[in-house]
């Protein structure tokens, strides 16, 4: 464990100092929460395998047969749609050597290993075994790939290691009906495009840069052109914030809205590391994965969900916005933050609120490191 001033290993006890309930009266997550292998550690078990995370869109999953192979928290996973139309999800392992089964994304009739070809049923268990015959106490029938949680929700389908947690509609409440409310067209969008970046921070870090637009006037004039200021809320529930402006009202120096359909900028947080976007412009969805690598490696993934594969000249520009700049601008802040918080000058910051729940606040982040400290409470306990 890491050490405090005294020498004493640092404890959930230490990390939560200074954090209270009242977000005006509040300080910040400790930094050893964001700098050291203890407490990425502690993210990797009790928050990231624990909750749900992000697999894709529902349109690569809508057909019996197809699959879509990943990595979730380490683990190689696969989600199909089976004969009879349900949605399932197991570790992407091999009951007999281990082997990877599928990779990738595609259709299949059934699931055979590449190894030595055991061939596995769409629900997961096993049809075939070459050469399996003459073995003692062995029977296909009592194998079975080791299923995880999966769900479709809001239009995509998400993954939970933990066969114990609650389905993520129950968990999220509203989320869904807020989602089908200010995108009402997300299941019919399409994939169009993928960025990809790795970010030299932490990836709570990368959250919390995320949940407040205090730095949004400092840090982003063309956002801020964009988007409305004095019309964005944000507003903290369960396990999830929503974040709503409308589109600004004059010529923004970020990217032509002139034919734009959508004019609401709506954004959500899900906990812990999925960041949901629909933008001013045409039908469109963006789905932020924060993927936490190491103590200060974080992978973000952004795609992007449109009318059509094909983005049109206004949408590539949009693109160009997000790539060339606003990501730029932002990395640079996270990876500031965590040097800074790496350096012995910075322990905890005091997070800055506005009562009426503007952009210009930290109440949503404050909501999140409450979140966090929850879990690392959890963790401590059954440690």
């Amino acid at each position: 464990m890491n050490r405090n001033a005294t020498g004493s290993p640092i404890s959930g006890q230490d990390i939560s100092q200074g954090y209270h309930s009242d977000p005006a009266r509040s300080m910040s997550l400790h930094a050893d929460a964001y700098t050291t292998a203890e407490w990425f550690e502690a993210d990797q078990q009790k928050i990231i395998a624990r909750s749900w995370q992000w697999l894709c869109h529902t349109e690569k999953l809508r057909e019996p047969g197809s699959y879509v192979a990943a990595t979730v928290n380490g683990q190689p996973v696969a989600a199909v749609r089976d004969r009879q139309g349900g949605l399932r999800a197991f570790y992407n392992v091999c009951k007999h050597r281990a082997h990877q089964l599928l990779s990738g994304e595609g259709s299949v009739s059934n699931i055979r290993c590449p190894y030595h070809a055991w061939t596995y049923r769409l629900d997961g268990s096993l049809a075939a075994a070459r050469h399996t015959n003459h073995l003692v106490d062995f029977n296909t029938s009592d194998i079975c790939l080791e299923q995880v949680l999966i769900e479709e929700f809001g239009g995509f389908v998400f993954i939970n290691l933990d066969t114990t947690a609650a389905s993520l509609a129950q968990q999220a409440g509203d989320l869904a009906a807020e989602i089908a409310l200010w995108a009402p067209d997300v299941e019919r969008l399409t994939f169009a495009r993928r960025l990809t970046y790795k970010i030299n921070s932490n990836w709570k870090n990368v959250v919390d840069n995320f949940l407040e637009c205090y730095h949004c006037h400092v840090a982003h004039k063309d956002f801020v052109s964009l988007v409305d200021m004095d019309t964005y809320k944000v507003t903290t529930h369960g396990i999830y914030s929503s974040h709503i402006a409308e589109a600004g009202k004059s010529q923004n120096t970020a990217y032509d809205v002139s034919d734009a359909t959508v004019t609401d900028h709506a954004v959500w947080w899900l906990w812990p590391n999925t960041c949901m976007m629909r933008y001013p412009g045409r039908g469109n969805f963006i789905v932020l994965n924060i993927i936490p690598i190491g103590p200060s490696t974080t992978l973000e993934t952004y795609d992007f969900f449109l009318e059509t594969a094909e983005p049109n000249e206004a949408e590539l520009e949009s693109m160009r916005y997000l790539d060339q700049i606003l990501q730029v601008e932002d990395i640079a802040l996270v990876e500031s933050v965590q040097r800074g918080m790496e350096s012995p000058a910075f322990t905890q910051g005091r997070i800055v609120t506005d009562p009426n729940g503007s952009g210009l606040s930290e109440h949503a982040l404050h909501h999140f490191h409450g979140l966090v400290l929850a879990a690392y409470t959890s963790e401590q306990e059954t440690s």
